[in-house]
């Protein structure tokens, strides 16, 4: 189909094609510097032929997922995996490229130090040091000009009896409210949450509700951080999104995809009309004029370990998914929607969703890429480019010792 004949067709259904193309627009999705580098499972990291290992490499890979999606203008950072001696200058070389630097990430699960915990751990000079290091990212994102500090808190115990459950809380909520504190105007805390691992009989900030709580007990600027992967199985993830979207409390996502656990696949290759009924949910909140401004801005982001896959390509593909799925949300026909919902029509409002999910996007997407001068096919264009095989013979193949995450 031409995107003529689409927009005829979604004309005649009362959907506004040039509102669709303008909201597309607006999508913006940062990618993490983790993703382009040396990650994989906690089994095997398999290392790929030019896989960035210098922080303007993954920079150099950032910006070309950039130009060929257009919709991917920042680029995550994870201290102290992304270590650097000249913070303004990373941010100038990020500019540079026609990219700015997105959310600061400190690492709190990579020390021997925090065998027990970190915030929350028993000795008070780890708690410290833990501290010390979040606020060490505060001061980070002040100098390249980021505007959230994502934390994701791995604490928690193995064993029953390990630790008291309600004397870890306070150690957190100490915590936290040292770092709330130092937070300058426009900067925001994300807080993520996980039901397991590492710790696996208790997780100090097991779910959305934990970090609701500590969020509005620290203020209008700490926020919860929605990892897709981050749920028990059968989990409505889209109900929990409206719902922080009315408490003004969705700071942001991780996008990404499992099957079984915290896979941290490709977004939208696993379960795409999850995705689509979460993105459904993040547009009414950019219609909805009840909700404050502040609960409309939503960071989005991908987090994914792209263990088996080519890194760059792997993002390109992650971002394409996410913006169809975007797109097709934009495709509901709101008003006849309500109208169904609002008669008790089950099936016709389930239908009406249903319509716009299953609705072939691509003749969309192309007309959003060509007004743009962007390659109608992103990941088409990175095979034809060559890019990938430059990468590979200038900067090699660098094996990282051990398992898992990138070693500091």
């Amino acid at each position: 189909m031409e995107f003529e004949d689409l927009a005829d067709e979604l004309a005649g259904r009362g959907i506004d094609v040039e509102r669709a193309l303008e909201e597309m627009g607006r999508l913006e999705v940062e990618t993490p510097s983790w993703g382009y580098g040396p990650s994989g499972t906690r089994f095997k990291v398999f290392h790929w032929p030019g896989q960035a290992h210098t922080l303007d490499q993954k920079l150099a890979d950032a910006a070309e997922v950039h130009r060929l999606t257009g919709i991917a203008p920042a680029m995550a950072i994870h201290i102290p995996w992304d270590a650097c001696s000249d913070w303004a200058g990373l941010a100038e070389r990020a500019r540079h490229l026609g990219l700015r630097i997105g959310a600061v990430n400190p690492n709190l699960f990579q020390d021997d130090a925090y065998r027990l915990g970190s915030l929350c751990h028993p000795d008070p000079s780890i708690r410290r040091r833990a501290l010390d290091h979040v606020m060490e990212c505060v001061t980070i994102a002040r100098q390249v000009g980021s505007v959230a500090i994502s934390l994701w808190l791995p604490d928690g115990t193995n064993y029953p009896g390990q630790d008291d459950f309600r004397i870890r809380r306070r150690r957190l909520e100490e915590a936290l409210a040292a770092v709330y504190a130092e937070l300058p105007a426009g900067m925001r805390l994300l807080l993520e949450y996980k039901p397991f691992e590492p710790a696996f009989y208790h997780t100090d900030l097991a779910d959305w509700g934990m970090a609701l709580s500590l969020c509005r007990q620290l203020g209008p600027r700490a926020q919860v951080l929605v990892d897709l992967g981050h749920h028990a199985h059968g989990t409505n993830i889209e109900q929990l999104v409206a719902f922080l979207l009315d408490e003004g409390r969705l700071g942001g996502f991780h996008f990404n995809a499992r099957r079984y656990g915290d896979d941290d696949l490709i977004v939208g290759s696993a379960n795409p009309l999850e995705l689509f009924l979460i993105l459904a949910e993040l547009r009414w909140a950019t219609e909805d004029q009840d909700l404050e401004p502040g609960a409309r801005a939503v960071c989005y982001m991908i987090d994914q370990s792209h263990n088996i896959e080519p890194k760059v390509e792997a993002m390109v593909l992650s971002l394409v998914n996410l913006q169809a799925a975007h797109a097709r949300a934009w495709l509901i026909d709101r008003p006849r929607l309500a109208a169904a919902q609002a008669a008790g029509d089950v099936l016709g409002a389930h239908r009406l969703l249903m319509s716009a999910f299953e609705a072939d996007v691509r003749p969309l997407l192309a007309e959003f890429r060509r007004r743009r001068g962007l390659p109608l096919d992103p990941v088409a264009e990175l095979r034809r480019s060559g890019y990938q095989e430059r990468s590979a013979a200038e900067r090699g193949t660098l094996r990282v010792p051990g398992a898992g995450y990138p070693a500091t």
